[in-house]
């Protein structure tokens, strides 16, 4: 593919990334004004200019092609994650479930340890899980709900747990990113395991004993109201049942019921408290509604990527990447550009990793990289990648639940730049020496 064509197929990407810069830029300057400027807009107007930058083919052939990635089967499941997420998050905040969990936090956690608190949990939870996303939708809401009670900043709260999520991602051994990657590389998920250790555990520790200087300057709070356990029991349960291995839709749906169960019975005892049938259907309909903006994000960008992908983007990437490697480093390097690229374009890690992992095992058997090596690289740069897009699907999820942008949680997304830079220093000074 000629360079004109290929960097054309980019360029909805490129003006995509334009955008956010802009947005970011002007939020700083103007922070509390223009509260609707949002991703919406970048999205749209990159979407209207893949379509029309796709020559050669009718209109509706673009369209068709735009829809088909905005109804992928991928796609498809993340919005009913949205959808469900947002159900349960608006009933337990109803039916004071959050507002429990928080007080319970509080009582347990001095206050100058709830930063790094939460993210030794949220460390925890995706480690047993293996899945950035169910740990987003746990543990969101909470760290909303402290921010809020000691008047904390509430984008770092989010970013604490974003950030911890992909802890779990990153190391756990049913976690999606490791299974694919030790496929593609043909290699053991325990030692890819002992490779990735070394490089993001060091990071981790780092990123705690940030978050514990930072915790010190957390206001207490004045006032903290007694623990209502009942009303905890659909975050325990929704916690339980994410580390047994349950489907991420069916806890959400659980959780939603045992919200409604125990919001009616507390409005049947006492009227002034919790929601009777009608209100639980009320928060619920509010949730779902709340995370609208967030599906359309999605959709959009699902469509542009089908775009970038059809004329030829990735592939494009590919083919410029593989030429100029000489060096065992410089495959190294070139393996995880590849991935961190098509994590760009397709905003999803799990599928970058299959997409490079076939032409990433032929780079590292043609310049002798370790295949454990190779996984960990694929694995470590898709998450940080992963970590830090604003239109991920683990973002959008966060900002949500949060009600905030996700422009808010970039800037405090410490652990996801963290590893990034341990990984790229692996690379560079050939640690771990023995997978080097």
């Amino acid at each position: 593919m000629s360079n004109r064509k290929g960097l054309l197929a980019l360029s909805p990407l490129f003006l995509l990334i334009g955008f956010i810069i802009i947005f970011t830029i002007h939020s700083s300057e103007h922070y509390g004004e223009d509260k609707n400027l949002s991703l919406t807009v970048a999205f749209l107007v990159s979407s209207i200019y893949a379509i029309a930058i796709s020559g050669g083919l009718p209109l509706k052939r673009r369209i068709d092609t735009y829809s088909k990635g905005a109804s992928s089967s991928n796609l498809m499941l993340m919005l009913w994650i949205y959808v469900l997420a947002g159900a349960f998050a608006a009933s337990a905040k109803s039916m004071g479930a959050i507002d429990a969990t928080v007080n319970l936090t509080m009582n347990i956690l001095p206050t100058k340890m709830l930063l790094p608190g939460l993210f030794i949990a949220a460390c925890f939870i995706s480690l047993s899980i293996g899945t950035s996303v169910g740990t987003v939708v746990a543990l969101v809401p909470i760290a909303a709900g402290i921010a809020h009670s000691t008047n904390s900043n509430i984008g770092l709260m989010t970013a604490i747990i974003v950030g911890g999520a992909y802890f779990g991602d990153n190391l756990s051994f049913i976690s999606d990113t490791t299974v694919v990657a030790t496929q593609t590389q043909q290699c053991k998920m325990s030692d890819k395991f002992r490779v990735n250790f070394e490089i993001v555990f060091p990071a981790a520790i780092i990123i705690l004993i940030i978050y514990t200087f930072l915790g010190v300057h957390t206001q207490a709070p004045t006032y903290i109201p007694k623990v209502e356990y009942v009303k905890i029991i659909p975050y325990l349960i929704v916690l339980i049942t994410a580390i047994a291995g349950m489907n991420v839709m069916a806890i959400l749906t659980l959780g939603t019921i045992l919200c409604g169960i125990i919001g009616i019975g507390y409005h049947y005892f006492d009227p002034s408290q919790a929601y009777g049938v009608f209100g639980w259907f009320s928060s619920i309909s509010n949730g779902i509604i709340g995370m609208g903006e967030l599906i359309i994000i999605a959709m959009m960008a699902g469509g542009m990527l089908e775009i970038i992908r059809k004329n030829g983007g990735i592939d494009f990437i590919i083919e410029k990447m593989i030429r100029h490697i000489s060096t065992k480093r410089g495959a190294e390097f070139t393996i995880a550009s590849l991935v961190s690229l098509v994590n760009i374009c397709t905003a999803n890690n799990t599928v970058a990793i299959l997409t490079v992992g076939g032409i990433s095992k032929k780079i590292s058997d043609r310049f002798g990289v370790d295949n454990r090596k190779a996984a960990s690289i694929l694995d470590t740069f898709s998450c940080t990648i992963q970590g830090i897009i604003p239109y991920g699907v683990q973002m959008l999820i966060a900002a949500g639940l949060a009600n905030i942008s996700p422009m808010q949680i970039l800037p405090y997304l410490y652990y996801p730049f963290a590893i990034g830079i341990a990984s790229i220093l692996s690379i560079i000074f050939r640690f771990p020496k023995k997978y080097s």
